[in-house]
């Protein structure tokens, strides 16, 4: 069966959405300004077409490229992982999830402790390294849940991991998801660390617990009709393992390559799709932009050894579900257009695929390349490339 690989690089945004200001992200523009201040170097997502979606300094602008370009626009309301990863999949949201500025009511913190029999710390938005840098030592002294948010629709509970063991972490975490669910909160995350402060280190054991998609996805319609689909990283807590043949969990971008290049290997065929978190959670929630663009330069220097996997029906499509300038103000994502590069050996090159009404091309994408039937939302660009 030939293969689809679909890798998400979490956060890569290419310039803001015409709607920017309503989520007070105007002027965001994630690998511009990584462009401008840092100047990475990627020759091999410049030979995709990066440098063709718009000018972009330090990124080149072959007239001979491996594969052909564009970007999308987000359709669906908000700037958050959840949102970004279903549009891609074929699913647009009309009412976007709720998010609390102000930290979450306080009847909900206090139903959380008494069902838990755990008191509480935080309640605000902060950037996760911070708080647990903050409120650490009180959670070491008194056992307390360290409970945040931040500008997306999502409720964090940090833990160390001497203090509360992994698997009641993640049981609070599954009692915080059923009674924040009902008031409009799409994940919850478990963030567990360790370390002594002030050198706290939050550790691989992270766990989502997201809402199910409500509505079909490509993924369960590519299931239903036999062919594999194997998330990478953080994926399969996305879509709540449904319509997925297989889940592999990540630490970090090295190890989410190394399984995507383990798994082309493997010629099991069908949809891989990966998500490689760090450029998100690492650098741009933090603030970090040569940080990212290493990250970045890194990711490029291992393309060529993704690209020579493919078969000769295979696709690649390479794109992202939000921004994270992290050259801008605030520590949260941003909302941007995001990059889009096609390549497989039996494509035409070089072609601009233009501005995408929607993530969902890429689940039209999708649909068309293994010839299944498809309902949902967007547009298939497959027909630009034959």
């Amino acid at each position: 069966m030939k293969t689809c690989a679909l890798l998400v690089l979490d956060s890569v945004g290419i310039g803001q959405l015409p709607d920017a200001d309503d989520y007070g992200d105007g002027g965001a523009d994630t690998l511009g300004h990584l462009c401008e201040l840092v100047q990475p170097r990627l020759p091999n997502l410049a030979s995709l077409g990066l440098g063709w979606i718009r000018p972009l300094h330090c990124i080149e602008a072959p007239d001979t490229l491996a594969g052909s370009y564009g970007k999308m626009a987000e359709v669906s309301p908000g700037k958050d992982s959840t949102t970004g990863h279903w549009e891609l999949a074929g699913l647009q949201l009309t009412e976007a999830f709720r998010t609390f500025p102000l930290g979450f009511p306080p009847e909900l913190i206090r139903e959380l402790e008494q069902r838990t029999g755990c008191a509480t710390i935080g309640n605000k938005p902060a950037s996760g390294t911070a708080i647990i840098k903050e409120l650490g030592p009180e959670h070491e002294q008194t056992g307390s849940l360290i409970v945040y948010t931040s500008a997306d629709p999502v409720l964090q509970i940090a833990a160390h991991e001497e203090i509360l063991p992994l698997p009641r972490l993640y049981e609070i975490c599954r009692i915080a998801f059923d009674l924040s669910v009902p008031l409009g909160i799409s994940r919850v995350i478990a963030r567990p660390f360790i370390g002594r402060y002030p050198d706290y280190v939050r550790t691989a054991n992270r766990r989502d617990f997201t809402v199910p998609a409500p509505g079909p996805t490509i993924l369960d319609i590519l299931s239903a009709a036999g062919a594999p689909v194997t998330a990478i990283g953080k994926v399969g807590q996305i879509f709540s393992n449904r319509g997925i043949s297989q889940s592999l969990s990540t630490h970090d971008n090295d190890e989410g390559l190394d399984i995507l290049v383990r798994t082309l290997e493997s010629r099991a065929g069908g949809l891989i799709f990966a998500n490689l978190l760090d450029f998100d959670t690492l650098f741009g929630h933090r603030r970090d932009p040569e940080g990212y663009a290493k990250s970045l330069t890194s990711l490029d220097s291992r393309l060529p050894s993704v690209l020579q996997l493919l078969g000769d029906e295979d696709l690649l499509i390479i794109t992202a579900d939000h921004g994270n300038d992290p050259t801008f103000r605030g520590s949260d994502h941003t909302r941007e257009f995001v990059p889009l590069l096609v390549s497989g050996p039996s494509l035409v090159k070089g072609r601009n695929l233009g501005t995408r009404e929607s993530f969902a091309d890429v689940a039209a994408s999708v649909a068309e390349f293994f010839e299944v039937a498809w309902t949902g939302a967007g547009t298939s660009f497959l027909d630009l490339l034959r």
